[in-house]
């Protein structure tokens, strides 16, 4: 089990209201050959900087410029702001159940100039409402629980459009390989991992119409 320190952080930055005092600070990361600007905070996940899984899924970000993508539980917005320059004449909707988290992704929206995005406020899809997606691209929030994970997991089929792919990173600890054998056995279209690195691993789950089994 994790410490109790981790445990409460964790807590924090997946409840819609996290109680830590903000203390913002600016980061910037190289993406594609654009330098890409970002606020962060205390109380939202990766606040000190990009972790390794979500630097590792957006190197293997594969998105069409015309693709509409989902960047489920965005954080600050570093998937969905990459997705969003990956596909100039596609869009990209970023959700997140915390407050300060969809108060960042908006900010640095602005701050890079992102014109073809937008940020909801809620848990898992229920920002989505009746939308579909040609990508659902996440670091799931594995301290909330295997439920919640495999919430996000169960759900995709019906928030996608065939083809549509669900890429998702994580590490062993994390329970990665479990959540790949789940893919693999219902998901029909395939599952590739993409990358490997750090004691993470990107996964990218294919879905056809059809052939998903609940």
């Amino acid at each position: 089990m994790p410490p109790a320190t981790e445990r409460a952080a964790s807590e924090q930055y997946f409840a819609e209201r996290p109680h830590s005092a903000s203390r913002r600070r600016e980061l910037r990361f190289l993406y594609r050959g654009d330098i890409l600007s970002f606020e962060t905070d205390r109380g939202v996940f990766a606040s000190s900087g990009l972790d390794p899984g979500t630097a590792l899924l957006i190197e293997n970000l594969r998105v069409g410029e015309r693709d509409r993508v989902l960047d489920l539980g965005c954080g600050w917005g570093a998937i969905g702001i990459a997705a969003a320059r990956s596909a100039p004449h596609g869009s990209v909707l970023l959700t997140d159940v915390n407050r300060r988290s969809v108060m960042l992704a908006r900010a640095n929206l602005r701050r890079n100039a992102i014109t073809n995005a937008e940020v909801r406020q809620g848990s898992l899809y229920e920002p989505t409402e009746a939308e579909r997606f040609d990508l659902i691209a996440t670091n799931p929030p594995y301290h909330a629980g295997r439920p919640a994970v495999l919430s996000i997991l169960e759900g995709a089929p019906d928030h996608l459009r065939p083809p549509g792919r669900l890429l998702l990173v994580g590490k062993g600890s994390q329970g990665v390989r479990f959540y790949q054998a789940w893919l693999e056995e219902r998901w029909k279209g395939g599952v590739e991992v993409l990358a490997r690195g750090s004691g993470y691993r990107v996964l990218e789950a294919r879905w056809e119409a059809e052939i998903f089994q609940r």
